[in-house]
């Protein structure tokens, strides 16, 4: 059905808008004269973790800190952005000791924020909205709203299969897919110029295993390689991903070089938008297969991009999950995700229902354009 009314989307401050721990390390490293200095890599988790790192609390006691804290690079013109898009409302977790300064500061920065949109608070889960963004992981797992997207932090890293992104422009195109798919609207992609198709679900919804057979069948169709900080002994079975350390990893995101990551099971997976140029100049289509974070943050970089979401019964999921050689904890991890997964198909271009992989294909290939 058409929308008539427009998205109501609830933006957390701290560590979304506003600088906090990153700030409070900076304050610390100041005062303490730490060495090595601290880093934001080593809040790994959320409030006190038994690590140095716990000196940022400290400096969430003291006016002086919320105060002063940076508002980050780009927030401004991203707030701006939104307001043109939904109606935006601020939802934000501070003692009550704080909040007039809170007020304060969102009122000066972000004036495109009525002022009767602004709530404070720690229960995100009694704010009714249709898209939650948030860092605290417990907020987009506990949140009503029906799109909760986690902005990706180091102490976020564990969260599976929850819609998540690492930028600002890769949350608004989250907004205008989520806006677009009211009005479900499949069109099929015009393969006559070079496209990238991304197969979207689950482990275990037999994804890689799809995409392997078009391959084989089209050689119009490349797979470009995935790096991950998965066991590099996991890795060397499957010739689509490239080891790479997590600290190389992070390297390659800061640099740029890495332009798409997203964290799954517990490993951190990511494309290079070199590697994909690549196969478009060559003419050839990208077929690749990743999580919904992945597919956005695509999404954001190409025009060109058709999602479809595999959808197997969770039965045949889980028996596929189990029946992996990997360990206990990480199909614990890929099991958890399945229902956030699930989700994630209304916002796809396409859904693929199917009890047999040769159902699949089939509907694979009519959308694809593809004649056995």
């Amino acid at each position: 059905m058409n929308r008539k009314f427009r998205l109501s989307v609830a933006l957390d401050v701290d560590d979304l808008l506003m600088e906090c721990t990153n700030y409070a390390i900076q304050l610390a490293n100041e005062k303490y004269h730490y060495d090595p200095p601290i880093t934001i890599y080593e809040a790994s988790g959320w409030g006190k973790i038994g690590k140095r790192v716990d000196v940022v609390h400290e400096f969430f006691a003291e006016a002086s800190f919320y105060e002063n804290q940076p508002v980050y690079e780009g927030a401004k013109e991203f707030v701006s952005k939104l307001s043109e898009m939904a109606d935006v409302y601020v939802c934000t977790a501070i003692p009550p000791e704080f909040m007039g300064i809170r007020a304060k500061q969102i009122m000066r920065e972000f004036p495109q924020i009525p002022k009767d949109h602004i709530y404070m608070g720690f229960r995100k889960d009694k704010i009714n909205v249709d898209i939650l963004f948030d860092d605290g992981l417990h907020n987009v797992l506990n949140s009503n709203a029906q799109y909760p997207i986690l902005m990706r932090r180091p102490w976020n890293q564990e969260g599976t299969g929850m819609l998540a992104v690492n930028t600002y422009d890769e949350f608004l195109k989250v907004v205008e897919v989520i806006a677009a798919s009211y009005a479900k609207r499949n069109v099929k992609p015009v393969m006559s110029e070079p496209q990238i198709i991304v197969l979207v679900g689950p482990s275990g919804c037999g994804k890689s295993k799809l995409a392997t057979q078009i391959l084989k069948e089209c050689d119009e169709f490349e797979k470009p390689v995935s790096y991950t900080t998965k066991d590099p002994t996991a890795v060397a079975e499957n010739a689509w991903y490239s080891y790479v350390s997590v600290e190389h990893f992070r390297e390659m995101k800061e640099s740029g070089e890495v332009f798409q990551s997203t964290m799954y099971a517990g490993h951190e997976y990511g494309s290079k938008k070199s590697d994909i140029e690549d196969i478009l100049k060559r003419g050839k289509h990208v077929l690749t297969t990743m999580d919904i974070c992945g597919a956005m943050s695509l999404k954001t970089h190409f025009s060109n991009v058709t999602t479809i979401y595999i959808d197997r019964q969770k039965k045949a999921i889980l028996s596929a999950i189990l029946q992996k050689n990997s360990t206990m904890e990480d199909k614990i991890n890929r099991i958890m995700a399945i229902d956030f997964e699930k989700k994630n198909a209304e916002i796809c271009d396409y859904s693929v229902q199917f009890n047999t992989y040769e159902q699949a294909l089939e509907q694979l290939r009519e959308i694809l354009g593809i004649k056995e």
